[in-house]
């Protein structure tokens, strides 16, 4: 039996690049709540932005934040990952050589971001809508990191997946390093992932991996789509990710409203 549904946002929930959910989504997730069906949204996003993104349902919903490095169950932390200072250092000192990029810095309290990019400032903090820090050295930052994300100012493919590939290989075997939609490419914390995160939430809510369904669209997703009971990839996905779900779909919204008229029936 489903009980627990989880989605990533950008490319999945969030398409073509939107920073606001489709008009139909908070009401479908809401009637599901109301049947007694869980939600959570799995992403690279930061708790404070996602607040904003599900203020209608905001009380009521499960977050899975930072790539699973967070994971948020009735207003508390139930589950945390992060790096090492010597690992976010180096990681951190390595990109500052990188042309091209911008690079953002999470922590459990905020973002933080440098002051060198007005373009790059405003997309942080008016789109995406982080609780951020604009300051001089991000190899100064004074709380433990919790994820690096790079996002790529040439809005090249092949620039982004050169960039993807040094870093893979440079740090392989102690981080995965993937792409996550829209130009960026994220860092994830070695001992955190969402399929680790959904994991927590499972085990907080008492429940199996057979009665959850996910959805995603890019290798950051992966271990979730593994994990699940039900998976969809959308048909969007990054190449390669279909391989880990059970289904496709255009969109989130379109499975919702056939478990809806499934429950109705």
């Amino acid at each position: 039996m489903l009980r627990l549904i989880a989605s990533d946002l950008d490319g999945t929930l969030l398409r073509n690049g939107a920073q606001t959910l489709p008009e139909e989504t908070v009401p479908l997730i809401r009637q599901l709540l109301d049947k007694g069906i869980y939600f959570a949204t799995a992403t690279g996003r930061q708790y404070h932005n996602l607040q904003i993104l599900f203020a209608p349902i905001k009380d009521r919903i499960f977050y899975i934040t930072e790539n699973g490095s967070l994971v948020f169950a009735d207003g508390k932390v139930i589950a945390r990952g992060g790096f090492s200072q010597d690992l976010s250092q180096r990681i951190l000192t390595d990109l500052s050589q990188e042309p091209g990029i911008e690079t953002m810095v999470s922590t459990e309290r905020c973002c933080y971001i440098c002051d060198r990019s007005k373009a790059f400032q405003y997309h942080v903090l008016h789109e995406l809508k982080n609780k951020t820090t604009v300051c001089k050295d991000l190899l100064h930052i004074p709380e433990p990191v919790i994820k690096i994300a790079i996002y790529d100012t040439t809005q090249n493919d092949a620039s982004l997946e050169k960039i993807l590939q040094r870093y893979k290989s440079a740090y392989r075997g102690e981080l995965k390093v993937v792409t996550s939609g829209n130009s960026w490419i994220d860092f994830i914390a070695p001992n955190a992932n969402k399929g680790t995160a959904l994991q927590a939430l499972l085990d907080y809510l008492h429940l199996t991996p057979e009665e959850c369904m996910v959805f995603g669209d890019q290798y950051n997703d992966l271990e979730m789509l593994k994990l699940a009971g039900t998976s969809y990839a959308m048909t969007t996905c990054a190449p390669g990710v279909e391989k880990y779900a059970d289904y496709q779909t255009d969109t989130v919204e379109e499975i919702l409203k056939e478990l809806l008229d499934q429950l109705d029936r």
